[in-house]
C-alpha cells in the first residue's frame, strides 16, 4: 500500500507585494513559487535590499498587502481574518530575528516560558521545555540571567530556544547571525540547524552569507523579486 503524500509547510503560489513611492510603484516580490517541505531546512539567499524580510514577513502572516496564495501546514492563510492569521501563526511558526528581541526584564528561562504560557502550556510544562532548549543550546548556568548579563551570542541562543519552545513546524529566521562576530555566527547558526532537525521543525533561513547558507538543506535565490 503507497502512503499518502507528505503535505508542505510552506507553500507559496504566484507571490506578489508591491510598495508605491509617490508616483513610482515597487515590485519588491514579483510571482514568488516556493514550497517547503516537513523537517527541511532551506537558506533564502539574497543581497540587502532583495525583499527577503518582505517574503519572511508574507510566510509569517505578519502583514497584509500581499497577492498570490500563502499555504502555511496545509491551510490557505491568504483569506484569514486578523484572529485566524493569529491562530495560525501561533500553532504552527516560530521566529528568529537579527536582534534577538527579548524581553529585558524577564531572565533567559522566563523568555522561553511566556510564549507557551500563551499559547495554553502550563506553567510545570513550560518550565521543564524551557530547561530542556536552553540546555540543549549549552545555557544551562543561564537560566537565571536576564538579557543584559548574556553576551550576543547567549542572546540569540535564547531566541533559538524561544522561538523553537511550542514545537512549530515551521521556524523562520531573518538573519539570526547576522549581528553576531564570524566565529560566534558559526557556533550559533550550528546550533540552531542542529536543535531544528533534533526538533522536526521545517525552516526558511533568510541569509546574504553564502558560506553559512550551505549548511542548509538547499539554497533558493532571491533576485530582483522572483526565486531562482
Amino acid at each position: 500500500m503507497s502512503s499518502a503524500p507528505v503535505e508542505p509547510v510552506i507553500r507559496l503560489s504566484g507571490l506578489t507585494r508591491s510598495f508605491k513611492q509617490g508616483h513610482v510603484q515597487i515590485d519588491v516580490l514579483r510571482g514568488v513559487d516556493l514550497v517547503v517541505q516537513p523537517g527541511e531546512i532551506v537558506a533564502l539567499l539574497g543581497p540587502s535590499g532583495s525583499g527577503k524580510s518582505t517574503l519572511l514577513q508574507a510566510v509569517g502572516l505578519l502583514e497584509g498587502g500581499f497577492g498570490g496564495r500563502i499555504e502555511i501546514a496545509g491551510v490557505d492563510a491568504s483569506n484569514l481574518s486578523g484572529d485566524g492569521r493569529t491562530t495560525l501563526r501561533r500553532d504552527h511558526l516560530g521566529f528568529v530575528y537579527q536582534f534577538h528581541h527579548l524581553l529585558p526584564d524577564f531572565n533567559a528561562q522566563e523568555n522561553v516560558i511566556l510564549p507557551q504560557l500563551v499559547a495554553g502550556t502550563s506553567r510545570t510544562e513550560a518550565e521543564a521545555r524551557a530547561r530542556e532548549l536552553l540546555t540543549a543550546l549549552g545555557l544551562e548556568q543561564r537560566f537565571d540571567h536576564r538579557p543584559s548579563q548574556l553576551s550576543g551570542g547567549e542572546q540569540q541562543r535564547v531566541a533559538v530556544a524561544r522561538a523553537l519552545a511550542n514545537r512549530p513546524q515551521v521556524v523562520l529566521a531573518d538573519e539570526p547571525t547576522g549581528n553576531l562576530d564570524e566565529v560566534t555566527a558559526d557556533k550559533v547558526l550550528a546550533e540552531f540547524v542542529r536543535l531544528v532537525r533534533g526538533e522536526g521543525s521545517a525552516a526558511l533561513v533568510a541569509t546574504h552569507n553564502e558560506r553559512l547558507a550551505k549548511a542548509m538543506d538547499r539554497v533558493v535565490r532571491l533576485h530582483e523579486g522572483v526565486l531562482e
